[in-house]
């Protein structure tokens, strides 16, 4: 049965399991660090932070903020943190632009990537990604621009929607591009191709996948992972979820998920051999990776409509996944069991939004500007601290929110808040 309220005497079990299972996670998981956050939902793509000796309680207000910062441009990107710089982008004056910042907050450069999305919905979708000194970042319309992240100097650039013969789709090109060793991950999408591996040194191209049936690229952004020896790279198109041959290109599988107007937007989260993902108003689907060899293809274990995520993002912990709906329960937070997909809790929360996970909390943000503070546990959805953002933004508050060095950082439109979330300060 669905459990409406948190059962505490649980708590602390939950949490200590949640700890065991994360220590055993970062010992397997050799290239993972706690000094930088390089791009969307941090260095694993799990948006799952290592960080202890945070607040379990806020003061009344909020924690202490920080510093605000002003001029990044309007948009929904969220930040990267790597070296002392944060990394975010922006429209302004009609143009997208990509800014650094220092961690007092003050501007170091701003670079121009091309013309700004102005409609449906004006602002930048793409977080950038950092790697080796080098900035990655695509403009919604479709431009992907390599630039020195010292610097600002653009390095290359290249259209991807014009070079591989598609078009952008109803409210832009939206994925936070991934590196994968010497090579840029990116989905044109349409009639030549679904995804493509770019050279991150120069923008030639290294392979390119077969179309999967036309469709256009979905919103969401690419998942990398290894199942039994074989690296797969998967992504959500317009109307299915695809699996692409990492080191080949070769086209997978293609498994048919349309939505309402192709809202294919939450990233995929693989663990285990499966792969779960979720989808406005048509729920949440759990897929077992069948690999022969250099061949794959999947097929359903359960799908549930309890959770279906628009754009906030899905956290797996500790064997549980937790994540806001859209329509269903309305304004509603859900945790499914991953094994089984049945709910462990349905909870209003904060209210419909994204979300990240640091130190047993997860940082729930509503897309009005209300920000709260949960125990991570599946057995209960307990709002122990919240607090309003300043109502200077523009639009809804639809970029994901980064726990980093003892630092919440909350993006809106224009403003960066940046609050003091460490229990000793």
């Amino acid at each position: 049965m669905i459990t409406h309220t948190t059962l505490k005497s649980h708590t602390i079990c939950w949490l200590s399991l949640l700890a065991i299972g994360l220590m055993s996670r970062s010992r397997a998981l050799a290239a993972e660090t706690d000094t930088d956050w390089p791009q969307f939902h941090g260095p694993r793509r799990d948006n799952i932070s290592t960080e202890t000796g945070l607040l379990k309680k806020w003061p009344e207000g909020g924690p202490k903020r920080l510093w605000t910062a002003q001029g990044i441009g309007h948009g929904f990107a969220s930040v990267a943190i790597v070296g002392g710089r944060i990394y975010t982008s922006g429209n302004i004056d009609e143009k997208t632009v990509v800014s650094a910042l220092d961690l007092d907050g003050k501007i170091v450069w701003q670079t121009e990537t091309g013309p700004s999305w102005e409609k449906p919905v004006p602002g930048t979708r793409s977080t950038p990604t950092l790697d080796e000194g080098r900035l990655y970042h695509l403009n919604p319309r479709g431009l992907v621009v390599c630039l020195d992240a010292g610097s600002g100097k653009q390095l290359w650039m290249r259209n991807i929607l014009e070079d591989f013969g598609s078009k952008n789709v109803t409210w832009a090109v939206s994925e936070s591009l991934l590196i994968d060793g010497d090579r840029l991950i990116c989905r044109p999408g349409g009639p030549e191709t679904a995804m493509v591996a770019l050279d991150k040194l120069t923008g030639r191209t290294v392979w390119k996948s077969p179309s999967a049936e036309g469709d256009l690229a979905g919103y969401s952004s690419p998942a990398l992972a290894e199942c039994d020896g074989l690296r797969i790279l998967m992504a959500l198109t317009a109307k299915a979820f695809i699996g692409v041959h990492a080191d080949s290109g070769d086209l997978l599988w293609r498994f048919p998920h349309e939505t309402p107007f192709d809202e294919n937007i939450t990233m995929p989260v693989y663990h285990d051999g499966h792969v779960l993902i979720s989808t406005r108003t048509v729920g949440t689907v759990m897929l077992k990776i069948d690999v022969d060899g250099q061949k794959a293809s999947v097929r359903e274990v359960w799908r549930s409509d309890e959770l279906d995520n628009q754009h906030g993002g899905v956290i797996l912990l500790a064997g549980h996944v937790h994540g806001s709906c859209h329509i269903r329960n309305r304004a509603s937070w859900v945790c499914l069991d991953w094994k089984t997909g049945e709910p462990t809790y349905v909870e209003k929360g904060v209210g419909k939004g994204s979300a990240t996970y640091a130190d047993g909390m997860l940082y729930t943000f509503d897309e009005s500007g209300t920000m709260g503070l949960v125990p991570a546990t599946p057995t209960g959805h307990e709002v122990v601290s919240q607090f309003d953002i300043p109502e200077d933004g523009e639009g809804r508050t639809w970029a994901h929110p980064v726990v980093h060095n003892g630092r919440l950082y909350i993006r809106h439109g224009d403003f960066l808040y940046v609050h003091d979330v460490r229990a000793e300060n």
